[in-house]
């Protein structure tokens, strides 16, 4: 029998100290809670632990895409007025998607500049939630003058400074195109994915440009009258071919984070639980009633009450064995979301 969840139905207590405001010093000596996705146990570990869980002839699946210093500052021309523009995902061109505050300044034809000039741009379209479509006028290279104006923007629930911007970043980031990191990456060191290598495990590399749409709060109810926001992702020929011999053989497919997951099930729902080279923009929305075409275990962060994260993640589980895992969590105070502890789900 299906059962209709609500939107409380996702909900816990999460007591506020618990946030990870800055990152730990060493990326791989952060905590990992391991879930058995069927009996719901439990086991205290950390991160680098995670060799203990990957056998030689796996698939480790990583999201190589590289958060975008997003975040610009600008003066509207004709007024001097202040606005900040968040960079969302290039539409085409020069043409870009955004949130602006404060957006209602931000009409139709409205010019603004950045950086003495260096940088300006005209809004084409207004669209919902404060969204704006803008296209860029400059002389040069864009992403060179973003990487000089811009600043890279973290969640709204972190509010320390960044001493190290790199820290918000995967080591292994490099298709330039996110608005936040997918943060379970973060995880990883260059030495332990050497080590996760020399064991016999294929590292694999998808790219998904995450969109704030992802952290998006779910306004409805009803879970199912939720619309994602849609991203993009591209799965080369090369990684379709090694995650088919892997499964050929006998190995699991693990993946690292929900964009990882989320370009992985795009693909396996395209073509009927096949793997094959792709790309384009998902929208894809996993929740309990899901059935799963490729992945078969993953790491993933703490997510926030409510999100379509810990839907997905409960899709994999069950609802309450991941919500009991979260309640271990808390009490054994693990730190949560971006900068925070890991999970492995098996």
């Amino acid at each position: 029998m299906e059962t209709h969840y609500t939107l409380d139905d996702f909900d816990y207590d999460l007591p506020h100290e618990l946030i990870a405001q800055t990152p730990i010093k060493n990326r791989d000596t952060s905590r990992l809670l391991v879930l058995n996705h069927e009996s719901g146990e439990t086991q205290d570990r950390h991160f680098y632990d995670i060799l203990d869980y990957l056998n030689p002839g796996d698939a480790l699946v990583m999201n190589d895409s590289k958060v975008m210093p997003a975040r610009i500052y600008g003066e509207k021309e004709s007024t001097g007025g202040h606005l900040e523009v968040l960079l969302l995902h290039n539409i085409e061109g020069d043409k870009w998607e955004t949130l602006m505050k404060p957006a209602k300044k931000a009409k139709v034809g409205s010019v603004i500049t950045f950086g003495d000039g260096k940088l300006k741009a005209v809004v084409t379209k207004e669209l919902e939630h404060g969204g704006r479509e803008i296209e860029f006028k400059y002389d040069g290279i864009f992403i060179e003058i973003l990487e000089e104006l811009g600043e890279t923007p973290l969640p709204p629930y972190i509010k320390e400074k960044l001493d190290d911007p790199d820290r918000y970043q995967t080591v292994y980031a490099k298709e330039m195109g996110s608005a936040a990191a997918p943060t379970a990456g973060l995880h990883w060191t260059k030495e332990l994915l050497q080590k996760v290598a020399d064991k016999g495990v294929k590292l694999v590399y998808l790219t998904l440009h995450v969109g704030l749409g992802t952290f998006r709060p779910v306004d409805e109810e009803n879970i199912e009258d939720h619309k994602m926001h849609s991203e993009f992702y591209r799965l080369s020929e090369e990684a379709a071919r090694t995650l088919n011999k892997v499964r050929d053989s006998g190995g699991k497919i693990v993946a690292t984070g929900t964009t990882s997951i989320r370009t992985l099930e795009t693909v396996g729902s395209k073509f009927n639980g096949e793997i094959h080279p792709d790309s384009g923009w998902t929208d894809i929305f996993i929740k309990p009633g899901y059935e799963w075409k490729v992945v078969d275990s993953f790491i993933t962060n703490f997510h926030l009450p409510k999100s379509t994260l810990v839907m997905l993640v409960a899709a994999f589980t069950g609802r309450d064995n991941i919500l009991n895992a979260y309640e271990h969590a808390i009490d054994e105070k693990y730190r949560f979301f971006s900068f925070g502890d890991a999970m492995y789900i098996y």
